[in-house]
């Protein structure tokens, strides 16, 4: 017999011994059982993408697309606060050999929050800066090609580890935004704290946010990318967008002294089980000639509830002054979540 199966033979017995003692509970005491238990969650996410550069030759390649698997649980603490964990691994599913299994993650954090105070929380999340701002290059399945810090553009530093962040309940539609990077004498480089402040405000199908971005800290403490951070000088940051049932616009526009502007402008669009988006990005660089544009479009299928495909296509022209190079990608993908 197979590991496997004696493994799930014991886990039967087990299950079988705890399913008789839950028998006598009442369905009440059941339910709250339950309840209190965990959320596990994950997906499986599978991309073919085809790359063409300018008088550089093309490649095809089968891709993880970023499969993950978490579990996170809340509890209260007392009346009116809550608190709440969420721990996020990351795993390869596309290559057998040399699978490393769980050998990453995406998010892990505690928390607190409640309806009077907001929330705060600490660990390894999405940034205050990014989730109010960048929402073009984070909205993409592949995102190959998109301009943010996604792709490492310098447009701002401060990256998603090391975190302790707040988020102000709403009043009247404002909310505000806080966040530091806590870098100690352990770490990559020299400690420091780099911060970040934001300020969302939603009213009917309006949304506008304003950030920015101390810089303080080195890329490498949030990112594979080794190297000091290109300067200290804030990004600031500014996003609105428009819903109006299925349709969704967003203009944002970033910028940093001595680095650069960039630019987008999206769309999006949901009818029945498919969407359809569209953008158009542009970023200069300060001191220099360089500029860089990308075009990208998207449309997604929901197959159930559970499942959803997906093609993507990226048009980048990159201009550094001396040479300009147009690349571009294609990209399909399938997504199994529960």
């Amino acid at each position: 017999m197979k590991k496997t199966l004696i493994a799930s033979a014991i886990a039967a017995a087990t299950f079988s011994g705890s399913a008789l003692a839950q028998m006598e509970m009442s369905a009440s005491e059941l339910a709250a059982k339950m309840d209190s238990m965990p959320q596990v969650y994950g997906n499986i996410q599978l991309a073919v993408a085809h790359r063409d550069v300018e008088d550089a030759g093309s490649e095809i390649g089968h891709y993880d697309n970023g499969s993950t698997i978490g579990v996170k649980h809340d509890h209260e603490i007392a009346p009116g606060i809550t608190g709440f964990f969420k721990a996020e691994l990351e795993f390869d599913a596309d290559d057998k050999a040399g699978n490393g299994g769980l050998n990453a993650f995406d998010e892990a954090y505690i928390g607190v929050k409640g309806d009077s105070f907001g929330q705060v929380w600490v660990g390894s999340d999405d940034s205050t800066y990014e989730t109010a701002i960048d929402e073009i290059a984070n909205y993409y399945e592949y995102a190959s090609l998109n301009i943010g810090a996604i792709n490492n553009n310098g447009i701002y530093d401060t990256g998603e580890g090391d975190l302790i962040q707040y988020s102000s309940p709403s009043f009247g539609g404002l909310a505000l935004h806080g966040a530091v990077q806590f870098n100690g004498d352990g770490d990559k480089a020299e400690k420091s704290y780099p911060y970040q402040l934001a300020a969302t405000y939603t009213v009917d199908a309006f949304e506008l946010a304003v950030a920015m971005d101390s810089n303080d800290g080195d890329r490498a403490y949030s990112s594979d990318v080794d190297g000091s951070s290109l300067n200290n000088e804030n990004t600031y940051g500014v996003r609105g967008s428009f819903n109006a049932g299925d349709l969704r616009l967003t203009a944002q526009y970033q910028t940093r002294k001595d680095v650069g502007d960039a630019y987008g402008l999206f769309g999006g669009y949901s009818i029945g089980a498919n969407t359809f988006a569209l953008s158009y990005e542009y970023a200069e660089a300060d001191n220099t000639d360089a500029d860089t544009s990308t075009v990208a479009a998207q449309a997604l299928h929901n197959l159930s509830d559970n499942m959803y495909v997906w093609v993507e296509g990226y048009l980048n022209n990159a201009d550094s002054g001396a040479a300009d190079v147009d690349t571009t990608d294609l990209a399909v993908g399938a997504v199994y979540y529960f």
